[in-house]
């Protein structure tokens, strides 16, 4: 896609594109249609009864995994000497849909993040209206600060409308609203809200560095348009420009928002290194456990490689919540659609 959301690293084994229907929408225009999410009562029962802030790995395996997840698009940094397949990898182990982390036309894992923040907010908009779950983002670096720029963009900080952005067609559907799959209602685009959003080593100087002046002031700010974001940064990061006592992430509004400080030992390159924490049973049992109001020792041992384990059991944390907090409000909002029609 133009806007930097093409193929840069398909993941081996390859995902088939995905099918969507269309109907007619206000204006004549054809939108898509979302596919029903293929759960039974029983089933919608169970995902009900989960507490979003104690996902087990029986819950993941024998529950969210009976249906759909939020799309997550990962964004790698400006240089790709490692993208972000090793960790899109590393959540599929943990028991997140591979369907629901590769590019739908293309099957890759990894998103580019050099192209247009208006375009990404726009797909993001297409997915929610297609799928019926809002999707997520996480960004590796410069993948951050576009994570962050498409929250400003949902924001209207930039223009007072998006276009939805076809990520099938790599290009505009010509209009700035979708029909939102809860309510039925037609809304725009702009003020669509994310459930969670991460950015992983993003710093001020690149910004500076790359002429990034939009974003200057504002890769620090957390709009309304994100329910939570984590920020994570290297204590001594002479790539991002951050060392102890370098501004935080902060809420322009009422957004839930995270700083987590990681080590020096943390590698500005490698933080997307994570897949083979999901294979190791010493460090896959310490992410199973993982609470983000806990604190841990990390887990020692000669063969055991801690470097990513805290970014990564955060992140997973909070993808599978919201995995289920989304999954209960689209059958909630299902239901109660059934209710009144009854």
């Amino acid at each position: 896609m133009a806007l930097g959301l093409a193929a840069v690293h398909a993941h081996a084994a390859g995902v088939a594109p995905q099918a969507y229907a269309t109907a007619v929408a206000p204006q004549g225009r054809s939108v898509p249609v979302r596919a029903e999410l293929a759960m039974d009562s029983s089933t919608e029962d169970r995902m009900l009864a989960l507490d979003p802030e104690n996902i087990s790995a029986a819950d993941v395996r024998d529950v969210l995994s009976r249906s759909t997840a939020p799309r997550i698009i990962a964004l790698q940094g400006s240089l790709p000497l490692i993208t972000m397949q090793p960790f899109a990898e590393f959540l599929i182990a943990m028991g997140y849909p591979e369907r629901q982390l590769a590019d739908p036309k293309s099957g890759a894992l990894s998103y580019a993040s050099s192209g247009s923040s208006a375009e990404l907010a726009g797909a993001v908009a297409w997915y929610y209206e297609t799928d019926g779950l809002t999707p997520m983002l996480i960004g590796h670096s410069q993948g951050g600060m576009l994570a962050i720029k498409v929250l400003h963009e949902l924001a209207g900080s930039f223009g007072s409308e998006v276009d939805v952005w076809n990520p099938l067609t790599d290009s505009s559907e010509h209009r700035t609203w979708i029909r939102d799959p809860r309510t039925g209602a037609i809304r725009p685009v702009i003020g669509l809200r994310l459930p969670y959003v991460a950015a992983l080593a993003t710093g001020k100087l690149p910004r500076f560095l790359l002429g990034q002046w939009s974003m200057l002031k504002k890769v620090r700010e957390v709009p309304d348009t994100v329910e939570e974001f984590s920020g994570y940064t290297i204590e001594w990061d002479p790539i991002a420009g951050t060392f102890p006592g370098s501004e935080p992430y902060r809420a322009t509004g009422s957004a839930k928002v995270r700083n987590i400080t990681l080590g020096v030992a943390t590698s500005h390159i490698g933080m997307p290194l994570a897949r083979d924490l999901a294979r190791n049973a010493v460090t896959r049992a310490w992410i199973e456990a993982y609470r983000t109001e806990e604190s841990v020792a990390l887990p020692a041992g000669a063969e055991v490689d801690t470097a990513n384990l805290l970014h990564a059991a955060d992140i997973w944390f909070s993808v599978k919540k919201h995995w289920c907090i989304e999954l209960q409000r689209s059958i909630r909002a299902r239901r109660s659609d059934a209710a009144a029609g009854a």
